[in-house]
């Protein structure tokens, strides 16, 4: 017996625990503990599966403490994986349907006639090519985007799964910027952490995300949230920023005016990994053809073509377009708080981390761009 939270681990190949089934005697029962991961949502926490060396049947599923993302912390849904395996009414085999639609007469089949039969009806659509009636269709994908390349690869535009009405438009954002459809922000050497709408933090989903923000909090880091809802991440937040969908970006914008114009942008990292030299010519186009921006540009300023002269036009740009008190008007959120928050996020610098998911992207026609 003992009171540690989990079995050391060169004990995990032959580890001993009571059966509760035997209570009230002592009868031990022999286990081999096996690492696996938990996918009742794409976090993928680390899990120890207890199986019984006589039966080999899994008695009961734990944290694993050597997962470097979850550390043997899981939601209650980790171990009611248990459930799943037991669940009488689990599919085993392929069943094809065996009468009319919606009697509910099914076969069994193998998977060979399975793989067959629907991987022939792909290839004479493609042969026919009739393309755009081939659909794919997944709950919830846990891959990069792999499928997404293989339905290319076949001139197929037809994937479909719940990501389409949850985060899809932020997975967009993310993979234009770096490649990858979800970010991981380093929230335990943050100073300032800002998060967007309903996110991984909320406590439903991504456990890993909201270990390390909890700990951030209680070694002093400060938490803004922009989000309608008073979410279980905003009702523990410092700052509290309940803006009306859909005017996230505006707000944002407010921001970068801010940061640009006191001067709190990283200059290296915007001049080596962004397009500028592309860009200034259109910003200057944008504020030459606005006849109050024109107006209100000082005479000289960003007329050349260096790195200082785009920032002086973003400058001008953001800060004239995108003032706090329009943010405020649109946002219902006050512009001195506006203030304070961009105030926070530009003394954070590069221990700053931003994170969204869903509502704010998802919920609104170009939410992509908030991602980004």
């Amino acid at each position: 017996m003992t009171l540690d939270s989990h079995p050391p681990y060169k004990q995990w190949d032959s580890w001993t625990e009571l059966d509760p089934q035997a209570w009230p005697k002592k009868v031990g029962r022999e286990h081999m503990i096996v690492p696996t991961l938990c996918f009742n949502c794409e976090a993928g926490c680390g899990l120890l599966a207890y199986v019984d060396k006589e039966d080999l049947t899994v008695r009961k599923i734990e944290g694993n403490p050597l997962h470097p993302g979850s550390r043997g912390k899981t939601c209650a849904k980790g171990p009611a994986t248990l459930n799943q395996i037991t669940d009488p009414e689990r599919i085993l085999y392929p069943l094809k349907r065996a009468g009319a639609r919606g009697e509910g007469k099914w076969e069994r089949v193998s998977w060979e006639s399975v793989l067959e039969d629907i991987g022939g009806r792909i290839r004479k659509a493609i042969q026919e090519e009739r393309h755009d009636q081939v659909m794919y269709h997944v709950g919830r994908p846990g891959e990069d985007g792999f499928m997404n390349r293989l339905l290319q690869a076949w001139g197929v535009d037809g994937h479909n799964s719940h990501t389409n009405v949850c985060s899809a438009s932020t997975r967009l954002g993310f993979m234009s910027m770096w490649g990858s459809d979800r970010s991981s922000p380093d929230y335990a050497n943050a100073e300032f952490v800002l998060l967007v709408s309903a996110k991984l933090e909320s406590g439903h989903y991504f456990n890993p995300h909201a270990q390390r923000l909890t700990e951030a909090r209680e070694a002093g880091t400060e938490i803004a949230v922009l989000d309608i809802r008073l979410s279980n991440t905003a009702s523990i937040a410092d700052h509290w920023l309940p803006t009306h969908p859909g005017t996230e970006a505006e707000v944002l914008l407010a921001m970068a005016g801010y940061l640009l114009r006191e001067g709190l942008v990283n200059e290296p990292f915007v001049e080596r990994w962004t397009n500028w030299r592309e860009t200034l010519p259109h910003i200057r186009e944008r504020i030459a053809s606005d006849e109050a921006l024109a107006e209100s540009l000082p005479e000289g300023v960003g007329a050349g073509e260096e790195f200082s002269d785009f920032l002086a036009l973003m400058s001008h740009y953001y800060s004239e377009r995108y003032p706090f008190s329009r943010a405020e008007q649109s946002s219902g959120v006050p512009a001195a708080l506006l203030e304070t928050v961009a105030k926070k996020v530009g003394k954070a610098g590069e221990k700053l981390a931003t994170h969204i998911w869903r509502n704010a992207a998802s919920g609104n026609l170009g939410g992509w761009q908030i991602a980004r």
